[in-house]
């Protein structure tokens, strides 16, 4: 059965904070270790894929067991992150909106692919967004305007992940512009506020990375 909506679980960092995304989720899709966190909190994937280097026999058989599809391959062979390999089978389903959850953690080289691949979503036409337990990652570029809304994240940061961005122009924050550029290496796009119930970012030529962010404490 194909779903509109996919949510992908990865090996990143994880924790209770996760859950209210996983029960809203369409379809479920298991990277690796992230696999096994869906498995041990009572989630059936409808996939999981990975190498599975993270993961022990017994640990590997509950994942085998507990999802509708499974995909193991080489760790030494493959070509791709177990993160791209879930994004990809969730692209070729005819995904319209994916979630990734704990494609962020300690290693960076895996974290910053992982907002790469936000740029293949748009590419693709689909709706895409990075959450961790304080922070939801958008891309955007000048096809259409990104709305916001107030709600449990207090700071909106903008930073170009071209070399530069133009045309940029804010309605309802804190922090307006009108026509700005951000090039790489500028801070100006950090830390804005929405003072309105919704906020409108709009941009002409670029790639821009939203990330709307929350300092709560951390729940585990």
């Amino acid at each position: 059965m194909k779903h509109r909506t996919y949510t992908i679980c990865s090996g990143g960092t994880l924790g209770s904070w996760v859950l209210p995304y996983l029960k809203e989720a369409g379809a479920l899709i298991g990277a690796d270790r992230g696999a096994l966190f869906l498995v041990d909190h009572g989630f059936v994937p409808e996939i999981s894929l990975g190498d599975f280097d993270s993961v022990t026999l017994e640990e590997l058989e509950r994942v085998r067991s507990g999802s509708r599809q499974f995909i193991s391959c080489d760790p030494v062979w493959k070509d791709l992150t177990d993160t791209e390999m879930a994004f990809t089978w969730a692209l070729e389903q005819g995904a319209e909106e994916i979630t990734l959850c704990g494609v962020l953690g300690t290693r960076w080289d895996h974290s910053l692919a992982n907002v790469h691949l936000l740029r293949r979503a748009l590419d693709a036409g689909v709706q895409c967004r990075i959450v961790d337990e304080h922070n939801e990652l958008r891309l955007m570029d000048g096809r259409a305007p990104l709305r916001l809304t107030q709600g449990r994240y207090s700071h909106v940061s903008l930073l170009p992940l071209t070399l530069s961005v133009s045309g940029i122009t804010l309605h309802g924050f804190r922090y307006p512009l009108r026509e700005a550029t951000l090039t790489i290496g500028q801070s100006l796009g950090i830390s804005n506020v929405l003072t309105a119930g919704e906020g409108t970012i709009q941009v002409r030529d670029g790639l821009l990375l939203v990330i709307q962010s929350s300092e709560e404490e951390a729940s585990g």
